[in-house]
C-alpha cells in the first residue's frame, strides 16, 4: 500500500487533483468529509463543539451552522485551535480506519489522504509521498470571491489561516500547478498517477525479500 498525503491552499485546485486520482483508482480519504462526519447530529463531536462555542453555531434544525462557526473560528487562532482539538483526533482516528479497510482489501492500493490543514496540523512526514496543489494566494481569493461567493474580507482571512505558499512548499514531495485549466491540472495529475503505479510495483517486488 503506498500513503499520499494531498494538500493544497484553499481554491488551490486540490478538489480537482483528489477527484481525478479517485477516477484513476486511488482510495481517497477526504478529511473534510470526515470533519462533517464527526459534527453530525446527535454526535459527541457536535455536542463537545456547541459547548466550546455556544448554541450560535447550531442550525435551525440542530445540525452545525458551518458558515456561522467559520466567522467565529477563522479571524480568532485561539478558537480556531480549540475547534481543532474537538475534531482532528477523531477525524485521524476514522481516517486511520478507512485505510486499514483499503489496505486489507488491497495490498497494492494507493491511499491518499486529501486534507486542507496537512502542514498546519504536523502531518507532513505521516506518508510516503506528498503532494500540494499550488496556485499563489492572491488567485485563490479571487477564486474564493467569484466562484464561492465570499467577500474579500472573508477570502484572505481563510487564506491567511491556512499555512504560506512557502511552508507547503517547503515540505512537499511533488508540487502540481493548480494555477491554469481544470484539464490542466488533471493532465499532471495523469503523469503523477503513472509515477505511483511504479513506486507500488517496486514496493510490490521487494516485499518478499522483507519477509
Amino acid at each position: 500500500m503506498l500513503r499520499i498525503g494531498l494538500t493544497g491552499g484553499i481554491a488551490a485546485g486540490k478538489s480537482v487533483v483528489a477527484r481525478r486520482l479517485a477516477e484513476l483508482g486511488a482510495v481517497v480519504v477526504d478529511h473534510d468529509v470526515l470533519a462533517r462526519e464527526v459534527v453530525a447530529p446527535g454526535t459527541v463531536g457536535l455536542e463537545e463543539v456547541v459547548a466550546a462555542f455556544g448554541d450560535g453555531v447550531l442550525a435551525a434544525d440542530g445540525s452545525l451552522d458551518r458558515p456561522a462557526l467559520g466567522r467565529v473560528v477563522f479571524g480568532d487562532v485561539d478558537a480556531r485551535a480549540r475547534l481543532e482539538g474537538i475534531l482532528h483526533p477523531e477525524i485521524r482516528r476514522i481516517a486511520a480506519e478507512r485505510e486499514a479497510l483499503a489496505g486489507a482489501a488491497d495490498d497494492r492500493a494507493v491511499v491518499v489522504h486529501d486534507i486542507p490543514l496537512l502542514v498546519e496540523t504536523g502531518q507532513a512526514d505521516h506518508f510516503h509521498l506528498l503532494v500540494v496543489v499550488h496556485a499563489p494566494a492572491e488567485q485563490r481569493v479571487a477564486r474564493l470571491v467569484a466562484g464561492r461567493g465570499l467577500d474579500e474580507g472573508e477570502a484572505r482571512a481563510r487564506v491567511g489561516a491556512q499555512a504560506t505558499d512557502e511552508e507547503r512548499s517547503a515540505v512537499a514531495d511533488v508540487v502540481l500547478d493548480g494555477t491554469g485549466t481544470e484539464d490542466g491540472l488533471c493532465e499532471q495529475v495523469d503523469t503523477l498517477w503513472q509515477r505511483l503505479l511504479r513506486e507500488v510495483e517496486q514496493e510490490s517486488e521487494v516485499e518478499p525479500s522483507r519477509a
